[in-house]
């Protein structure tokens, strides 16, 4: 264990599923990675987790068997729970089972990301939509919250809901990130209407020409787009953009 490293934990979460979360979250991995900073993606959507399945990984062990090993008095090395997807990119996979998922002890899963928040410089955590209480404790323990949501109406009124709670919990290291490249064709509010309407200011934005058509092919290859060197964004400045937004997190 490395006493002097203190890594970010970074987690992303939305109110409602399908606005991109874990995609971002996997090429923001991607971006820290070409950062040369050493990253953990740790995969909390416990029932619907794909990570391990959108890079084409088998994982041995998963995030059940860090509960159950530390509940039976088995676990001996983070290291354990670990696949590897490249040098720098780490992964604890979600469970293959759902049934795992109610016998999870989240306070163990505490106690692992306490460990490992000395062994890498950014920890990612992707989760389920929405609060739940596996939820809460992972967001009360990140450093940041990167709350993603669409321009869709109902994400919009999920998400006034959503901010309304955070902020009666005081829960104030949370960063909205508005997707506009999910669909293309959701462009219904402007920036400043969805200020208005959620109450928050929006403080990142990924535009539709981050839009990727054949997003699935990589998907089915197990890649992140961007750790992919031939792949050109309509905008070039686009992945620039990522590059400045990552830096912020570090810096925050």
């Amino acid at each position: 264990m490395n006493e002097n490293k203190k890594g970010k934990i970074i987690t992303v979460t939305s109110a409602k599923g399908g606005v991109g979360k874990t995609i971002f979250l996997l090429n923001l991995a991607g971006i820290f990675s070409r950062m040369k900073q050493k990253v953990l993606i740790i995969d909390c959507d416990l029932v619907g987790g794909a990570v391990a399945l959108d890079l084409n990984l088998n994982p041995i062990k998963n995030i059940f068997h860090i509960s159950d090993d530390i509940f039976n008095n088995r676990y001996q090395n983070y290291t354990d729970y670990l696949t590897s997807y490249q040098d720098n990119i780490d992964i604890v996979a979600s469970c293959k089972d759902p049934k795992q998922a109610l016998k999870i002890d989240m306070n163990y899963i505490m106690m692992f990301l306490k460990q490992v928040k000395n062994e890498y410089d950014i920890i990612l955590v992707d989760t389920t939509h929405g609060f739940t209480k596996e939820n809460i404790n992972i967001l009360d323990k990140s450093d940041i919250i990167l709350y993603m949501m669409t321009n869709d109406i109902m994400d919009i009124k999920n998400t006034k809901s959503y901010m309304e709670v955070m902020n009666d919990i005081e829960m104030d290291h949370i960063k909205i990130i508005l997707n506009n490249s999910r669909d293309i064709n959701l462009n219904y509010f402007s920036k400043y209407d969805i200020r208005s309407m959620i109450g928050r200011n929006i403080d990142y934005s990924l535009d539709r020409s981050l839009y990727i058509k054949n997003i699935t092919s990589f998907l089915i290859e197990g890649e992140i787009f961007t750790l992919n060197k031939s792949l050109t964004f309509k905008d070039k400045n686009d992945l620039k953009k990522l590059e400045n937004m990552a830096r912020d997190f570090i810096e925050m």
